[in-house]
């Protein structure tokens, strides 16, 4: 994906120049990025691969903040990078922070630079899951069922929070070191996840709520008796520390900000369910606005 480029111009004296210098490296007063002060109207949105919650959400704000007057660009990265990339002030925002649980340990890294400013969904969950006619229905039986699911257990990407909880949870907790963990990135697992449905084939995937594939296939969540993956949380607006004083009408309008399941489940399904390219998101995105256009109103009252 390209990465961020910041246009300098020509200063007039040493005063701008300075001021320049500090903006575009993120070292000014307010730690602030290349989005620049509240007259640029200029926001980066970070956007984790392979979330479509946060994507379809990023793809929304870009649309109605452009609307306002907001020149918007979203820069894809897996999740390290994109909280790595807001302490730094590369990126002005993220909508994608999973709390308490899935991205605490970038919190624990980087939090003094890290400014949550509100969950708008309280629905999400991790989940390990199966189609829903799998032979088990708890992960306690995942590791004496093992060769049914063909000894696999079908990840995302290495540095998803899903994937660390895996790891250093689910895994040691529940005895499954014997089974083969599949990381790649979330769209090979969901290719894996469909052509074992159209198959009839078990199959056991790390996932997610909210998600399409619940509604796209037949599926059923595996139980957590030992809570290894945690429970329930919400799904938070991030942004860099000085994006408040910098954009502070667009802070107000993200801290305000509240999608329920239902809404972003339609959302995603005109996004995700087929397979579109990249460049048709804005106007699928637009399009569907337009089908909702009172709760779209409502984001930047």
């Amino acid at each position: 994906m390209k990465k961020r480029t910041l246009l300098g111009a020509l200063a007039m004296g040493v005063a701008a120049s300075v001021a320049l210098v500090g903006c575009a490296s993120g070292t000014g007063d307010n730690g602030g990025s290349g989005s620049g002060d509240a007259q640029s109207k200029e926001i980066t949105v970070g956007v984790f691969n392979g979330w479509p919650e946060g994507e379809a959400v990023s793809y929304l704000w870009q649309a109605v903040l452009e609307k306002q007057g907001y020149k918007v660009d979203l820069e894809y990265a897996d999740a390290g990078p994109v909280f790595a990339g807001l302490a730094k002030g590369d990126y002005d925002v993220t909508f994608d922070a999973w709390l308490p649980t899935t991205h605490a340990s970038y919190f624990d890294k980087y939090g003094d630079d890290l400014v949550k400013v509100g969950d708008w969904n309280d629905d999400a969950k991790l989940t390990l899951t199966v189609n829903a006619d799998a032979p088990i229905d708890s992960i306690d039986q995942l590791a004496a069922n093992a060769d049914k699911f063909g000894n696999r257990i079908i990840g995302i990407e290495p540095g998803a929070g899903l994937t660390e909880a895996m790891e250093k949870k689910v895994i040691p907790e529940y005895g499954l070191d014997k089974m083969d963990f599949i990381t790649s990135s979330t769209p090979a697992m969901l290719a894996e996840l469909k052509k074992a449905i159209d198959a009839d084939q078990d199959i056991v995937v790390t996932l997610w709520r909210p998600h399409w594939a619940y509604d796209a296939y037949d599926l059923k969540d595996l139980k957590d008796p030992k809570g290894a993956l945690g429970a329930a949380e919400s799904i938070n607006t991030v942004t860099r520390t000085g994006f408040a004083d910098d954009q502070p009408e667009a802070n107000k309008w993200f801290t305000a900000f509240k999608m329920d399941s239902d809404l972003l489940f339609s959302l995603e399904n005109v996004m995700f369910r087929e397979d579109h390219k990249q460049s048709e998101y804005p106007g699928i995105v637009k399009k569907w606005m337009a089908d909702n256009q009172d709760f779209v109103d409502s984001l930047t009252q």
